[in-house]
């Protein structure tokens, strides 16, 4: 059986199957703020979501993050290394890419075990 979560037209907002939750990719909801800001908004909006589906970040199984800029990296990273639980480091893969909103710096996927 598959769940899906905050289901709109065009895309839910996590989906559960078989243990597994998956989220849609989480955007910053003020893009007014920097890296810094923005980053820790979506990861908050991740622990949400993870604490919906029952479980939490210490159990990420993959994390995929897109920077509109890979100068900001570092600004990133120092919120993600604030917020990952230690010894619970996901595989993860960071690349720059063209996001939806000119005003969008950070965008977030994460799979994680229920």
């Amino acid at each position: 059986m598959i769940q899906r979560f905050d289901v709109g037209t065009r895309l839910s907002e996590m989906a559960i199957h078989n243990g597994v939750v998956y989220l849609a990719g989480q955007i910053a909801e003020d893009a007014t703020q920097g890296i810094a800001g923005q980053t820790q908004q979506v990861l908050s909006e991740i622990d949400a979501l993870l604490a919906r589906a029952g479980t939490d970040k210490s159990k990420i199984l993959r994390a995929e993050i897109f920077l509109k800029d890979l100068q900001d990296f570092e600004g990133m990273n120092r919120v993600w290394d604030s917020w990952v639980p230690e010894g619970n480091a996901p595989p993860r893969a960071t690349v720059q890419a063209h996001l939806a909103r000119a005003g969008w710096l950070i965008e977030i996927v994460v799979t994680a075990a229920v």
